[in-house]
């Protein structure tokens, strides 16, 4: 079943305008704290620096205020649900142009203060079904908006592992469509209903083919939490290490969720 077939959740455009701005507002001031031997710290993203780091979160923010000052294409082209496996593709390029955006724009306090009232003025300005012309392919900006929730947790969570205490905080209602977009990219990759995994308190998802589970406990379960998941959905963290170090329980022959991940390039 491709994406465009598959039911896709409802995500309230009210709340995830909300948090995308709250959790840009989360990085913005941790950011600015970052003394210059912190900035020129390595990350877990290949050879990008946390500065390197840092100024993707404001690219990937802007590309909301980018796209929507773009003329709208004719029609959406891009489900939600197909950009999750949409990214893979374009990784080699942004890592690029992520490189180019931070030479150009050397002072973060400048670039987070530019990008936040330009998203803040083109949100309240911009209704959810304006088509945007994105990367990835042309989408609602509604839709768009969930995608930023992705990017924003999951860079977070890089910010805080490349800086030992930065411990930036995560918006509840960012976390939350980060874990659901990400369950709901398995369900569409691996389509049935034999497998339940379980992402307190966000997400529950059915998926694998094989015998449908109809009532009592599933015979093939999968939990873990939100924060585990993203990094096993986004290949930061590999199936193996994660069942060794017991942070996903998985139980059933039809648990094995290791050839499913990543999801994301």
């Amino acid at each position: 079943m491709s994406p465009a077939k598959k039911r896709t959740r409802s995500y309230d455009p009210v709340k995830i305008r909300a948090a995308v701005l709250a959790q840009f507002g989360n990085v913005r001031p941790a950011v600015l704290t970052l003394t210059p031997e912190q900035l020129a710290r390595p990350t877990r993203l290949g050879d990008w620096t946390v500065r390197e780091l840092a100024a993707h979160i404001a690219m990937a923010v802007e590309s909301v205020s980018r796209t929507i000052d773009l003329e709208p294409p004719a029609k959406a082209e891009l489900a939600l649900l197909d950009w999750p496996f949409a990214t893979a593709a374009l990784a080699a390029a942004g890592a690029g142009r992520t490189r180019d955006f931070a030479r150009e724009h050397p002072d973060l306090d400048v670039l987070y203060a530019r990008t936040e009232q330009r998203l803040t003025e083109r949100l309240a300005a911009t209704p959810g079904e304006r088509l945007l012309a994105t990367r990835p392919g042309f989408m609602t900006l509604a839709d768009y908006l969930v995608t930023r929730t992705v990017e924003l947790v999951v860079h977070t969570d890089d910010l805080n592992a490349a800086v030992p205490g930065l411990d930036i905080p995560y918006d509840r209602q960012a976390l939350a469509a980060c874990t659901r977009l990400l369950a709901d990219a398995l369900a569409t990759r691996a389509p049935g209903g034999s497998t339940e995994v379980r992402i307190p308190p966000y997400a529950v998802v059915q998926c694998v083919e094989g015998p449908k589970h109809t009532r009592g406990t599933p015979p093939n379960v999968v939990e873990t939490d939100p924060l585990t998941w993203i990094r096993l959905a986004t290949g930061r963290l590999a199936w193996p290490r994660a069942l060794a170090d017991a942070e996903v329980s998985a139980h059933g022959e039809r648990a094995d969720l290791g050839g499913l991940l990543p999801l994301m390039g």
